[in-house]
């Protein structure tokens, strides 16, 4: 039998690890990359044109809620895949706060089961604490066996430092690293958006900027003093950018990770009380959105994620107080990047893919980020100048509840390839 083999003509292709970025024909054989170079001649092939589009590495998302097993009504393990497909993630890891936790053997492989349905990689986090309840900590070397990549009670903080001591140390035996939520819940307990002016203004509950911070400056120094690395989720303010910019100077082994909203979305927008921009932690002020941007132009945030959070239509629906938070990021992470941060000058095009590709994929290990020869063949082509509206009859996901409705964005996802197959192709105009 012939091997399945594509031509990915002509597309200006950018690799972060390699330094490349030129011109040039890439040829996937089966699985992997055999070629590139300027130009290849190759018969019985399947040819995809990229000329005046760019093709990157699969890009790599370590901040995923897939929802399944439990709510598979807002989201399921093929329908997240196929939604991170749209948005040029080949790789998605996805959180451990499901029904039931995946604090067990068993919840991971029913993940690995339902992700052979997925036409991308699927890695599963496992919870640090039993039932996410921060007491009593997971069997880390029963989860690792089982295929967990990292650890993480996202959703909820570590608020026992004890427990996050032993944790951090537990998981060093098995090289996992633990990404945090870094929230003080005595501060931000009923809050509802970000403390401040605007707070005031609606009425509504405010979450103070020191609820993040402060735990943050707690994790750093429970860190520092081990001498052991860890990972902050979501980071959303000036102070807390600042803490993590002086501990990395001080050589403290910590790496951190944004999502879209926190360098694009201020939280006067909440004006309108849009429950789709009810998220957590809340969208902040103008001077941390541009705290987060200059973190991510002088290297102190290391990745992007999307923290995608399906929530049902009936959920967000309700009044803005009692509506969960959270919001769909797969389809529009990349275009938001390259709209918010490419176009703004605050990050290269290539700084940008380094942040949703190849840094991702270091943190955790895992086997992506890279666009070479022999490498596993994930791959993207993108139209840089095309521009596009998010609409809600054009979401993949099960889920609606983007905080990006409306919004006219740059740059989309022409094809996708994973694993040598292509899993998504444009076919439509009328975004």
């Amino acid at each position: 039998m012939r091997k399945r083999r594509i031509l990915v003509k002509q597309g200006r292709v950018i690799d972060p690890n390699s330094r490349r970025d030129e011109i040039t024909d890439i040829l996937i054989c089966e699985e992997r990359i055999c070629k590139i170079e300027k130009e290849i001649k190759e018969k019985e092939v399947e040819v995809i044109d990229a000329r005046g589009k760019i093709v990157i590495p699969g890009l790599v998302d370590i901040h995923t809620h897939l929802r399944e097993p439990g709510r598979e009504d807002e989201e399921s393990i093929k329908s997240g895949a196929e939604a991170g497909a749209k948005g040029g993630f080949t790789t998605l890891c996805c959180m451990a706060n499901t029904q039931p936790v995946v604090d067990n053997q068993e919840v991971v492989r029913f993940i690995y089961e339902k992700a052979k349905e997925a036409r991308i990689n699927i890695y599963p986090f496992g919870a640090v604490s039993k039932g996410l309840k921060g007491e009593e900590l997971a069997e880390f070397g029963e989860l690792k066996e089982a295929g967990v990549i990292g650890l993480s009670d996202d959703g909820r903080p570590i608020s026992d430092a004890k427990l996050l001591r032993r944790a951090l140390e537990y998981a060093q035996m098995f090289s996992l690293i633990i990404s945090v939520h870094s929230e003080e819940e005595r501060l931000s307990e009923r809050g509802q958006m970000n403390e401040g002016f605007f707070s005031t203004k609606l009425g509504l509950e405010g979450i103070p900027d020191i609820a993040e911070s402060i735990a943050v400056a707690r994790d750093i120094q429970i860190a520092e003093f081990l001498h052991l690395p860890l990972h902050f989720a979501h980071i959303s303010t000036r102070k807390s950018v600042d803490l993590i910019r002086e501990a990395k100077k001080r050589g403290v082994r910590i790496t951190c990770e944004t999502a879209p909203q926190y360098f694009s979305l201020e939280e006067s927008l909440l004006c309108g009380f849009d429950t789709n921009l009810k998220v957590n932690p809340p969208l902040r002020s103008k001077e941390d959105v541009e705290a987060i941007k200059e973190g991510l132009s002088d290297g102190t945030i290391d990745a992007i994620a999307s923290d995608h959070a399906p929530h049902s239509e009936e959920e967000k629906n309700l009044p803005f107080d009692k509506a969960p938070f959270g919001s769909i990021g797969l389809e529009t992470a990349l275009a938001v990047g390259i709209t918010e941060l490419v176009e703004k000058k605050v990050l290269t095009l290539s700084g940008l893919i380094e942040k949703m590709s190849l840094n991702p994929a270091r943190i955790f290990n895992l086997p992506a980020g890279e666009l070479d020869v022999g490498k596993q063949a994930d791959l993207v082509v993108v139209d840089m100048d095309r521009r596009w509206k998010v609409k809600k009859e054009d979401i993949l996901s099960r889920s609606k509840n983007s905080a990006f409705l409306g919004r006219e964005l740059k740059g989309l996802v022409m094809t996708t390839i994973c694993k040598g197959e292509v899993v998504y192709t444009f076919n439509g105009d009328n975004l």
